[in-house]
């Protein structure tokens, strides 16, 4: 199983953005990829510490707890770091 976290915030253009790329990306995968992704959605307005970590870089894409990306995510690095170890 693969974990993609988006830490975000309200009212945020930009974690909208970011939502819909890491939906869209994971949709085109194959569905043997796709099935074995978890997606969660972390606010930095409901835990300091999240926000003491990453107030300035939302919104934040990490995989499997490790930074993947920040402001603007790139569907072809996701789709590539995605698929890397399940090709």
């Amino acid at each position: 199983m693969t974990d993609v976290t988006i830490i975000s915030k309200p009212d945020c253009h930009l974690c909208d953005v970011a939502r819909e790329v890491v939906e869209h990306t994971i949709a085109e995968l194959p569905d043997a990829v796709a099935d074995a992704i978890e997606v969660r959605e972390l606010s930095i307005a409901e835990d300091r510490a999240l926000y003491d970590e990453w107030w300035e870089k939302v919104p934040v894409v990490l995989i499997d707890g490790e930074l993947h990306g920040h402001w603007r995510v790139s569907p072809d690095r996701l789709r590539d770091a995605l698929t890397k170890e399940k090709a």
